[in-house]
């Protein structure tokens, strides 16, 4: 809520007086005209899709990286003691990206060493694939949100100086006034949306990096641990 101070004059004492007047968030949407309303319900929008798509991934990812930190042993124990069959169960009952690779190679154990690691590395891309769904999204309106706010600038400009050119340079002030308000309220709008986007979206990547880093790190003690001598 924005606050503003309009001056008056006491008609008894003469006094000036000061008038505390309120401006709030649907004043500033609602008084920049039709331009500016239509603007920012597309910027509101792009927001909302935005936040779902944020923190439907969020969970996701912080589901994905959840694993017990003693899978690997199991894993270790049961293949080492030629358990295949209780290795790969144990990883169906696991629902992780690590696990997935981890049977995917489990499965392929009695072939080349390169067709164990093309498989892991192929499963490993699905799996990133599926960390990264929608997130693009994201970069989509950081960038276009912006955009799309200085469209609305550029537009309250225009009216602005359209509405000088008709009145031959004796446009009233609040004519004036009413395109630069559209200017500057889309234009907020679309740096606040562009903002938001862009902070989620950089946040989203840094936590799927440690997705993959971790089911790298565990793919390559899996290959290490078929190297190992029985």
């Amino acid at each position: 809520m924005m606050l503003f101070q309009d001056m008056a004059q006491d008609p008894a004492t003469g006094d000036v007086m000061s008038e505390e007047k309120t401006l709030s968030v649907i004043d500033l949407i609602f008084n920049g005209g039709t331009g500016s309303v239509l603007i920012i319900t597309v910027l509101f929008i792009m927001l909302f899709i935005a936040l779902y798509i944020y923190f439907e991934r969020i969970f996701a990812i912080k589901a994905a990286s959840k694993i017990d930190s003693n899978f690997m042993n199991q894993i270790r124990d049961y293949v080492t003691s030629g358990k295949l069959e209780a290795a790969k169960l144990l990883c169906a009952q696991t629902d992780s990206p690590v696990a997935r690779l981890t049977e995917k190679g489990v499965s392929r154990i009695g072939k080349p060493l390169d067709d164990i690691n093309t498989a892991i590395e192929n499963a490993g891309t699905l799996e990133v694939y599926k960390l990264e769904k929608n997130v693009s999204i994201l970069a989509t309106v950081a960038g276009a949100a912006p955009m799309i706010g200085f469209l609305g600038t550029v537009i309250g400009m225009i009216l602005a100086f359209h509405e000088m050119a008709t009145s031959g340079g004796q446009a009233e002030m609040g004519s004036l006034a009413s395109g630069i308000y559209t200017a500057m309220t889309t234009t907020v709008a679309g740096l606040i949306v562009g903002i938001i986007a862009y902070i989620g979206y950089n946040h989203l990547v840094n936590r799927t990096d440690k997705v993959v880093h971790k089911m790298e790190a565990n793919a390559v003690e899996f290959l290490d641990l078929l190297n190992e001598p029985l």
